[in-house]
Parts: C-alpha cells; sequence; structure tokens
C-alpha cells in the first residue's frame, strides 16, 4: 500500500533528518532525554515567503535561515542547541526540487551545529509559503541570560557588525549598488548564530539578546526590562567594511544600519569593570564584541547620537511585524 501524499513526502525528505529521540518520524511525538544537570530552554521562530526571505532565494538558504534565527534566540541566553519540531507549510504546487534544497540546506546545519530534528507537522496552503521552527536546547542552572538585569551604568556591547542584512535586503531587491554586494546578501539569507559567544558571557553580561529587529529597538528591549534608559553612539557601530563604504557614501544610509533588522548579532550589558573578560571570553569564543554606549537612570527609552555627536532623529526605531 502506498503512502498518502504527504507522510511520502515526510518519508522523502524529512526522514532523514531524524535524530535519536524522533523515532524515526514514525509517531505523533518524540521521546527525548535531557543531560543531567541541565535546564531545558525552548523558542520558536517562524519564517514567511515574502516577508522574512525573498521568493528567489536558494532554497538551502532559507532551510539555513530559518534554523539558525533559531538558534539566536538559543545563543542570546547562553545555551546550547539540543533539537528541534518544525512545522513546514508549504504553497500547493511548490516544487520538490525546492524542498529537496530547502532539506539539504537544514542537513548542512545540523551537521555545522551538532542537532537534529524530532518532529512536527506538514500541510499545503494557497500561499505564501509559512514555515515554522521550535529549538530546545539546554543550559546550567543559574547560567541562563535573559533581558532583565541591567544595572545602570553598565556598558552596552554588540557582536560582529551590524547593518550588512538590512543592506543586503536592499542588494537584493535591486534599490543598492555594492561593491561587496555578496557579503550582504549572504549576511541577509546566512546569519551567524553566536552560540560560543552566548556561552562564554553566561554569568558575566548582567542580560542580553539577539538582534534581529533592528539594534535601537531591540535595545529598547532590554531598557523596558531593566527599567532605565540608554545611550549609545553611532560612530562607535561595529560596520563591515562594505556596509561602511555605503555608509561613508551615503549618511542617510546610517538609520537603516541601526534600524534595519536582520543583524542576529547578541546584544548584551556588562559592568564597566568586567570589560576586560568581556573582551577575553569573547576573542576565546573567536566573536569580536564591541562596545557602543551605557545604560543611564531614566525613562526606557534609547538615546543616539550621530557621528557629530548631536542627536540622531531617526523615523522608526527598528521593524515591525504588524
Amino acid at each position: 500500500m502506498s503512502l498518502p501524499p504527504e507522510f511520502a513526502l515526510i518519508a522523502r525528505h524529512f526522514r532523514p533528518l531524524a535524530g535519536e529521540g524522533a523515532l524515526d518520524l514514525a509517531d505523533d511525538a518524540a521521546v527525548l532525554d535531557i543531560p543531567a544537570g541541565r535546564r531545558l530552554v525552548i523558542a520558536a521562530d517562524a519564517m514567511v515567503e515574502g516577508v522574512h526571505y525573498l521568493p528567489d532565494d536558494p532554497p538551502d538558504s532559507v532551510g539555513k535561515k530559518l534554523l539558525r534565527v533559531n538558534l539566536s534566540d538559543l545563543a542570546a541566553m547562553g545555551a546550547t542547541p539540543l533539537g528541534y519540531l518544525m512545522t513546514t507549510t508549504f504553497a500547493r504546487g511548490i516544487a520538490d526540487d525546492w524542498i529537496a534544497g530547502f532539506v539539504r540546506g537544514l542537513a548542512e546545519d545540523q551537521r555545522a551545529f551538532g542537532l537534529s530534528v524530532l518532529g512536527g507537522d506538514t500541510a499545503a496552503t494557497p500561499g505564501p509559503t509559512c514555515l515554522s521552527l521550535t529549538i530546545l536546547g539546554t543550559i546550567a542552572p543559574g547560567a541562563v541570560l535573559t533581558r532583565a538585569g541591567v544595572q545602570v551604568g553598565d556598558e552596552i556591547w554588540v557582536s560582529g557588525t551590524i547593518g550588512d542584512g538590512a543592506l543586503g535586503l536592499r542588494v537584493l531587491q535591486g534599490g543598492l549598488p555594492a561593491d561587496e554586494a555578496g557579503h550582504l546578501a549572504r549576511r541577509y539569507r546566512l546569519p551567524e548564530p553566536r552560540l560560543a559567544l552566548g556561552q562564554a558571557i553566561a554569568g558575566l553580561a548582567h542580560a542580553g539578546m539577539d538582534v534581529s529587529d533592528g539594534l535601537v529597538q531591540d535595545l529598547g528591549h532590554l531598557c523596558r526590562a531593566g527599567g532605565c534608559g540608554a545611550e549609545i553612539e553611532a560612530a562607535l557601530a561595529p560596520l563591515s567594511p562594505p556596509a561602511r563604504a555605503l555608509v561613508d557614501s551615503d549618511p542617510a544610509l546610517l538609520p537603516v544600519v541601526l534600524t534595519g533588522g536582520d543583524d542576529y548579532e547578541l546584544l548584551f550589558s556588562a559592568a564597566p569593570g568586567d570589560a576586560a573578560a568581556v573582551l577575553a571570553r569573547a576573542a576565546a569564543a573567536g566573536t569580536p564584541v564591541t562596545r557602543i554606549g551605557r545604560f543611564v537612570p531614566g525613562a526606557p527609552e534609547v538615546s543616539v547620537r550621530g557621528p557629530d555627536g548631536a542627536p540622531l532623529a531617526l523615523s522608526r526605531r527598528g521593524w515591525s511585524h504588524f
């Protein structure tokens, strides 16, 4: 007897992704053991075609981005990946080759980040394609890094470089020429979850999160959780060489860099006296970090000073899902 189309698709594409505990994707749930002395960390993110990725993005990069944006949530809490559940709602008529490419990207990143699929669901829709992933990780008790915990006087740190994702989207949409368009496009399509850094600063940083909806807007979340304000200097924001070249040629792009989102870098606070330790742990994790400002008394608002030292006017603070 042949399998129904949905189950045939699962067997053909997703069963090879299954790891221990997934029961070969033949049951309605997974069964797994949590390592002794660890706590479970769970997060979920969804991606919608035309909203979170472009319809002509390579399918393998879509699979990788779906997994990586969720891994970034684990990184922000200092957690270690354990596995994931995934719900795929494909647009009717989607090519089997597209699904195969999507799964190929997932398989490559499963090997790179050391986890596997535990289960999920597959359905069809008139469109657009909607993809949802629930990530599971573990962490030692007392080591969880959350948004709450900011202290007035803490320094504000950010990993890697910001603005590449937002500029890369503009490049892919044809609205922005760039000498190194490939780097910016790659940063939009393939974020780098800072897992090693998150684990390294757990217990040292006071609070943290990943930057997904824009540096300024996400910093505001830390301010609200900590009941204080923040001041940052745009001139200190770490930019990649292609992003720097674009901003230097068109200063109007600076607000895009600060508010555009899709960075998936870690944003965290630490005591001024711990700066050397932060730098040492970041170096050991192989991820550069930069101080860009500090938390201050007052309302939970973010103040940005431009390169000239004057307040920088921003028409928006970040990405909105609605």
